[in-house]
């Protein structure tokens, strides 16, 4: 099966794209590894940490979660979550990959001002809009290695939810070289 990570920061369009993608892959379902992260957070309250991304736990629950819920249902995985670090990503990629699952990384790129804008007009989370507002530049730093790693890379601030999960379900179903 196949493990769909979409990438990139707050106002990227992860969210609006996963629900698009979900009905547009036969197969699919939508995981969010926050929700793994919420246990983490509430179950380990007693630890330091700012963001759950940080507790290794979270990055070996996330794989094991996606695996056991690809093997009950036997459908392929899309999971939209910003993963900024790029130790982060590469033990989640390992953990999925050692577990036999296929992984598309797709990374939702924009500019800051573009971003930013987003940030401020999603009426959810207004409470933590400076985080958000903060992880911009946290993203720019990291995306060097980010557009290296993906699969494929969509530039959102010119590309609207509908055609850029339009052309991750292309990239999915195009015939493998080989």
């Amino acid at each position: 099966m196949t493990v769909i990570w979409i990438n990139g920061t707050f106002g990227a369009g992860k969210t609006t794209t996963a629900g698009k993608l979900v009905e547009l892959v036969e197969g699919a379902r939508l995981f969010d590894p926050e929700h793994v992260g919420y246990l983490l957070k509430v179950n380990l309250s007693d630890q330091q940490f700012t963001d759950f991304q940080q507790l290794p736990p979270w990055r070996a629950l996330v794989p094991a979660v996606i695996d056991e819920i690809i093997r009950f249902t036997g459908h392929h995985v899309i999971a939209p979550q910003t993963v900024l670090v790029e130790s982060y990503w590469h033990e989640l990629e390992a953990g999925l990959r050692s577990r036999g699952h296929d992984v598309v990384h797709v990374l939702l790129d924009a500019d800051a001002d573009t971003l930013h804008d987003r940030i401020d007009a999603d009426p959810t989370g207004t409470d933590i809009r400076p985080w958000r507002h903060q992880h911009v530049d946290t993203y720019l730093a990291a995306r060097p290695w980010l557009t290296a790693s993906a699969d494929l890379v969509i530039n959102t601030t010119t590309t609207p939810a509908t055609p850029a999960t339009t052309r991750i379900h292309n990239h999915l179903t195009k015939p493998k070289a080989g």
